[in-house]
């Protein structure tokens, strides 16, 4: 068994050694896909594709967007220098682009500071593996906090759709219970219809009447839709319970359960019976929802 976890969540992480300090944010929101975006400075870009390797041990799918900082520790032999022209050539293009828009654009320091090379890092000699045993701390540390977050929420969820789910099946032992009178009641105002308009001037054609109502019973019985439901359902619950990636799964199972209760709609006309299948379907709709927040 595994557990459930939300797609969402958020996780922060810090490390430092003698020349670096690193700070990292995670933040995982819903996607289909593994879809993992990393903003850092370009002096330990080359340790992007280890970022990538890691996460993906952590997490499944998502988005997920992660902030790296990189502060250097004082009293090291590192020179961090502005570029002062490139910064001065960012401030005239956006200033151009301005006029050319006719939209008033001021930039903070801390904008410049975000474009690329605006600050260099000068007579350095990065040692890798130092550098990714520092950054690998913030993050796994970054990745523990997140993991937390999104196991307490998939939690929250779980028990919130397995209350649903408990509803779900409330109402339809009440689908059940009434649609086993539809037909009785359908054969008694057809009788009292036919009498009523033939004043008892005429025998009731026997045969012709039942005929009717085993065509009209074909036509409304739900039992073979209940059953499939109810298999949907129990479905539910189990991959619930076993836990894991299911995300998708329980997507694609409420989808037939969802095609069920249509069914069951299109045959009633029973008032009491059309009132239970909205809820059914409402409730249906809310772990929807709920399920595409699940890994």
């Amino acid at each position: 068994m595994g557990d459930i976890v939300s797609m969402t969540g958020f996780g922060k992480g810090e490390s430092s050694n003698e020349r670096y300090k690193f700070i990292l944010e995670l933040k995982t929101v819903n996607n289909r896909y593994n879809d993992i975006h990393i903003r850092m400075p370009r002096h330990v870009r080359f340790l992007e594709e280890n970022i990538r390797k890691l996460i993906k041990g952590y997490i499944n799918r998502g988005r997920v967007d992660v902030s790296v900082n990189m502060e250097v520790v004082e009293g090291t032999d590192i020179e961090v220098r502005p570029n002062v022209d490139l910064a001065l050539k960012y401030k005239s293009a956006v200033k151009e682009l301005s006029k050319v828009l006719k939209k008033e654009e001021e930039l903070d320091l801390k904008d410049y500071i975000n474009f690329n090379e605006i600050i260099e890092i000068k007579n350095e000699d990065i040692d890798e593996e130092k550098t990714w045993e520092c950054l690998s701390k913030a993050l796994n540390e970054g990745l523990e906090n997140l993991n937390n977050m999104r196991l307490l929420e998939g939690r929250e969820l779980s028990q919130d759709m397995i209350n649903n789910i408990e509803k779900i099946t409330e109402v339809l032992l009440e689908i059940t219970s009434g649609s086993e009178n539809v037909v009785e009641e359908y054969k008694e105002k057809l009788e009292k219809r036919i009498k009523e308009i033939l004043a008892d001037e005429y025998n009731i054609d026997e045969n012709r009447l039942y005929n009717e109502i085993a065509i009209y019973a074909d036509k409304v019985d739900i039992n073979e839709e209940i059953i499939r439901l109810e298999s949907h359902i129990k479905q539910l619950k189990q991959t619930l319970k076993k836990g894991g990636t299911v995300g998708r799964k329980l997507d694609f199972i409420l989808q037939e359960a969802n095609r069920e209760i249509n069914t069951i709609g299109s045959k009633t006309q029973d008032l009491n019976i059309t009132k239970n299948i909205i809820e059914v379907k409402n409730l249906i709709e809310k772990i929807r929802e709920q399920a595409q927040n699940i890994e």
